[in-house]
């Protein structure tokens, strides 16, 4: 692609804003806009010196670029698409161009499933790397050990994070129909993004259509934990390898131990001992993810020691059960709730991390699935993995008709029923006034959001450290 002014419309998403990098690395002039951009993408745009203009608004068009990205939250009505559409601009989705212009003649490694997806990634990315791979990739958040969300190097091979959501208003499809794996990671299949697919059918017939394109010569590493994905793999024309804790998958995991700061575990490879494995993440989940991938980086070449020591090595995903402050003897924890199962796998591993301590699960309803009653019940039994559970008010509630929307006051009642100690605040301010002066110390807050949440990952912490200095004398 010759050099050009590219335009994103929505370019806070993280590939969106990942795919920006890549641009501007290819030579390009980018530009983006967005309704309102938060860290940790706002921040990772601001150090490539990508301007992002907030709101949207015709006059961030001028002057005309010679290409415009539209997002896949982007719809009909938005002030910019509708000022796009009427000059007849030149638009392109995320995905299509990502094809087109970065995965031709490479080896494309996708990692999908409902959960797992960018920590799995990230980490296949490190793992061929830490191989002398160069790999590229391009994956739904920053990776600790690049300080990057995406890569553009020599290697063959580019890792990418498939995302069964939908492409772009003009294309319906899921974006990781997009990419034709060579190699595929299946973690989970789940019901969710309950705006755009009906059932968990329609989710589990996209996920067959990408196993339908991996070729024969290729891999599919999949999960061995739930009958949904050995429905989507079932036909599928290529190599499957399994991992998991059944005794009958090729990768299989055993002797998990939790302890301090520190998770390990032993792998069998075709049921004769390959490795053992540890990391500082927490949680059952992301020691599948971490076995996924290695396996993955095994039938790449990387050596059981490289992918040993790269495991041992890996930091972590921004917004994965990452921790933003301690004030005062409160940890205060960020991760990326988006669906009722990671919810409960995200407060289970915070009870394996920090045995003993009180445990505060503080959720913003802001998925598109958290913010219907789709899993009413589910989410109310996720959330009873804490002892404290605060519910704020759902994302842009308006926008659900009031049959569809998630009954607040509903889950509450659930868990107050059941014993978990509950409350529904509208705002991150009105639970910032109430909560911080009820936390102590050894207490851990996981603040549960795909979004900005109000900010409150700086406005806990801030009332926080307030507090004490007014409660300590001078």
């Amino acid at each position: 692609m010759k050099q050009k002014h590219i335009h994103l419309i929505g370019i806070c998403g993280t590939a969106m804003a990942s795919l920006a990098g890549m641009l501007k690395q290819r030579g390009h002039r980018v530009t983006g806009s967005d309704a309102a951009a938060y860290p940790p993408m706002s921040d990772f745009l601001a150090s490539l010196a990508i301007p992002v203009a907030q709101p949207f608004g015709e006059r961030n068009l001028q002057p005309l670029p010679d290409l415009v990205i539209v997002g896949n939250a982007i719809s009909r009505g938005n002030v910019e698409l509708e000022y796009v559409l009427d000059q007849r601009l030149p638009i392109q989705s995320m995905a299509q161009i990502l094809h087109d212009e970065f995965l031709a003649g490479r080896e494309r490694l996708v990692v999908a499933g409902t959960h797992g997806k960018t920590t799995t990634s990230s980490l296949l990315a490190w793992l061929l790397a830490e191989g002398q791979r160069a790999p590229s990739f391009l994956i739904g958040g920053i990776a600790e050990n690049f300080a990057s969300s995406f890569a553009l190097n020599h290697g063959r091979e580019f890792i990418v994070e498939g995302d069964e959501y939908d492409t772009a208003f003009f294309d319906k499809g899921p974006k990781f129909l997009h990419y034709f794996p060579d190699g595929l990671i299946l973690t989970s299949v789940e019901y969710d993004h309950a705006d755009i697919y009906h059932d968990l059918d329609e989710v589990k017939t996209a996920f067959k259509r990408l196993v339908n394109l991996v070729p024969r010569r290729g891999l599919v590493v999949a999960w061995d934990g739930h009958v949904n994905v050995e429905d989507c793999i079932g036909r599928a024309l290529c190599r499957v390898e399994r991992y998991g804790f059944g005794e009958a998958s090729e990768w299989r995991i055993s002797d998990v131990e939790y302890s301090g700061s520190t998770t390990r575990w032993r792998v069998s490879r075709y049921a004769a001992p390959w490795a053992g494995l540890e990391w500082q993440l927490a949680g059952e989940y992301n020691v599948l993810n971490a076995t996924a991938a290695a396996a993955m980086a095994a039938h790449y070449g990387i050596p059981m020691e490289i992918i040993a020591g790269a495991v041992r090595g890996f930091r972590g995903v921004k917004r994965r059960l990452e921790v933003k402050a301690k004030v005062h003897g409160v940890t205060i924890i960020d991760d990326f709730a988006h669906h009722p199962t990671a919810i409960a796998g995200t407060l289970k591993a915070l009870r394996t991390r920090y045995p003993g301590r009180r445990l505060w699960a503080i959720l913003e309803p802001r998925s598109n699935t958290l913010r219907r009653k789709v899993f009413e019940n589910e989410l109310a039994e996720s959330l009873a993995n804490a002892d404290q559970v605060v519910l704020a008010g759902v994302f842009k509630s308006d926008a659900i008709p009031e049959s569809e929307r998630l009954d607040s006051a509903a889950v509450v009642a659930k868990l107050n029923t059941a014993g978990t100690a509950a409350r529904h605040l509208p705002d991150a301010d009105a639970i910032v006034d109430r909560i911080a002066p009820e936390l102590r110390q050894g207490d851990i807050v996981a603040l549960l959001s795909n979004g900005g949440f109000g900010s409150i990952y700086e406005k806990l912490p801030r009332k926080l450290a307030l507090l004490h200095e007014v409660s300590t004398p001078a």
